[in-house]
């Protein structure tokens, strides 16, 4: 693991967070914790612990991710065991092993890790209630999705009307006793997402982090709006960041300095996650989720509405259909969201293929297995069209392997062993199905990519892992020669905490980020840094040579430029303050 993987601002939160306890529970983002992450920092809170254990290393960062990875592998396993029996168990974990945005996404430091372990958490409890009918078991489910609320917010609530229809439609008691069930679990999913932004803002404000993405120093402001109405493009959940424009301006020059991926410049449709960087990373199966879906409900007519095939379907089918609307309409689509689509897409798969192996001596099931393969493979061919890097040798052996395990299963199931024909014949399919993906995400581990990447993307896309080293090595070099020259508390300050983070994830030292993330949060204010710099707590500034925000201005004003230092597009200056 390299560093290359590392988000650097979620990096620097968190070793900024295993320092102190102070800045651990409010989840500051500096280490003198001025300012807290942009977003609730359940995530973070692993990240550090695992920081505080080990020490800091990268690889500390992102054992939780390969760990929480590792687990939700396991938990989809005895989900879908129970809910449709062991083939259904092997199948759908291993889709879910071999997937690319999901290899991707455990080898980084992104909050989604957790959050897709805690929501598959809360289906398996969803399926022990709709099993036993226990309320004890669906107010686990509930607790769950809060604590997922506590990675990734207003995302984990979108699992819920699969939970909550899965059980009113399958789990054994009465209608209203089912209905009083599932309300009794919405409210303790609202009291453990709120608990802790409730204790927060109970604490008064001098005491604690100020809250980025806010103009209000609230983390209710930040959770829905900001990181709330904002993500669906409503533009009145952006009042919290008064620079938007200039810092979205900034970013969009400078890809790697902003870490950009091709990703983010997909436009929202219906068709988005179609292709392209989402289809690469998610959809390899999309047509086999769809076969597998129907085959399963065909073959579910005329049993009862406990039958857990059909719950099965329709706890997936509403994830899966739910995320899909809102990623497809969405903004701000990092390419490593789409991830919480593979349990569901994973999951219907895992059904589909229990109801063809059950069925496997039938004609029917051999020649659905066979169009399902075709399908498959074909919108894989199709999915690598427009890629860069891929190998020349793998669209002829995916075609190949593909034909020939289509034409196995079809011509299985005649003469002396037919049965064990038609299980070899099935099994080689499955593994031709999972070829496209597993090497997609072979090649993203061998070349060194994380999260913001997808598979076989423009070189030009993703900062080379050498040179992303480079600059680590770079950014510590210059706090050591700052804090050399001038031997303050607070090494410098630097416009946005987005632009500070690499520095404090290299040194660990102090960078005071002004203004938040995106630079439109009224803290530090100009008083405030007046009076770091007349108590020389700060005497150095690293920021932009030219911004209309106040605190800036008032460092063009007050102090003299010594020197500039560039990164990849921004143009940025070093600015020398006296204590008055």
């Amino acid at each position: 693991m390299n560093a290359a993987a590392l988000e650097p601002f979620y990096g620097a939160a968190a070793r900024s967070m295993s320092t102190s306890w102070h800045d651990f529970l409010f989840g500051a983002f500096d280490p003198a914790g001025t300012v807290t992450v942009d977003k609730l920092p359940g995530a973070l809170w692993l990240q550090a612990l695992s920081l505080r254990l080990f020490g800091f290393h990268v690889w500390a960062i992102v054992l939780p991710q390969v760990i929480e990875g590792v687990l939700t592998v396991l938990v989809l396993f005895r989900v879908m065991r129970r809910l449709a029996g062991p083939v259904a168990g092997i199948a759908a974990a291993a889709i879910l092993a071999v997937s690319p945005v999901t290899v991707a996404l455990n080898r980084g430091n992104v909050s989604d890790s957790l959050l897709i372990l805690l929501t598959v958490l809360a289906a398996d409890a969803t399926v022990s209630a709709l099993i036993g009918g226990r309320l004890r078991s669906l107010v686990l489910a509930g607790a769950w999705v809060g604590l997922a609320f506590q990675a990734k917010m207003l995302q984990a609530w979108l699992i819920l009307p699969a939970l909550a229809v899965a059980y009113l439609v399958s789990a054994p008691p009465r209608l209203r006793v089912r209905v009083g069930h599932v309300a009794i679990a919405g409210l303790v999913t609202a009291a453990v997402s709120v608990s802790w932004m409730t204790a927060v803002a109970l604490v008064p404000a001098g005491e604690r982090p100020y809250v980025d993405g806010t103009q209000d120093n609230s983390v209710f402001s930040q959770v829905f709006e900001y990181n709330g109405f904002a993500r669906l493009g409503h533009e009145k959940g952006l009042a919290g960041t008064g620079k938007r424009a200039e810092f979205l301006t900034r970013v969009s020059e400078s890809s790697e300095a902003g870490g950009k991926s091709v990703a983010e410049r997909v436009p929202p449709s219906w068709h988005r996650l179609l292709g392209g960087v989402y289809g690469r990373d998610v959809g390899w199966l999309l047509p086999a989720t769809l076969i597998s879906a129907l085959a399963t409900l065909m073959a579910a007519r005329g049993a009862g509405r406990r039958d857990l095939r059909r719950a099965s379907v329709l706890l997936w089918g509403v994830w899966l259909l739910v995320l899909w609307a809102i990623f497809s309409d969405g903004v701000y689509l990092h390419s490593y969201y789409v991830a919480a689509l593979v349990p569901a897409l994973a999951g219907l798969c895992g059904t589909g293929a229990a109801v063809a192996w059950a069925r496997r001596g039938q004609p029917l099931a051999r020649r659905a297995v066979a169009g399902t393969l075709v399908v498959s493979v074909a919108y894989g061919v199709y999915l690598l069209e427009g890629g860069t890097g891929v190998p020349g040798w793998l669209i002829p052996v995916a075609v190949c392997a593909g034909l020939a395990s289509t034409l196995a299963v079809l011509a299985a199931g005649s003469g002396i062993g037919s049965q064990a024909t038609v299980g070899r014949a099935t099994v080689a399919a499955v593994g031709c199905a999972l070829l496209l993906p597993a090497v997609a995400s072979a090649l993203m581990v061998t070349r060194g990519l994380g999260p913001f990447a997808a598979p076989f993307e423009p070189a030009s896309a993703t900062p080379p892992t050498v040179r992303a080293k480079r600059v680590s090595r770079a950014s510590a070099r210059f706090v050591d020669e700052i804090a050399s020259r001038y031997p303050t508390p607070i090494v410098f300050a630097t416009d946005t905490s987005r632009l500070a983070g690499p520095f404090i994830l290299a040194s660990g030292r102090e960078i005071l980020p002004i203004g938040g993330y995106e630079g439109g949060i009224p803290s530090p204010t100009v008083p405030q840094l007046a009076r770091y710099v007349s108590s020389d707590r700060l005497r150095a500034f690293l920021i932009p040579l030219a911004s209309r925000d106040p605190r800036l201005v008032w460092v063009y004003n007050h102090c003299w430029r010594t020197g500039s230092e560039t990164g990849g597009e921004i143009r940025l200056a070093l600015y020398e303050c006296q204590r008055a």
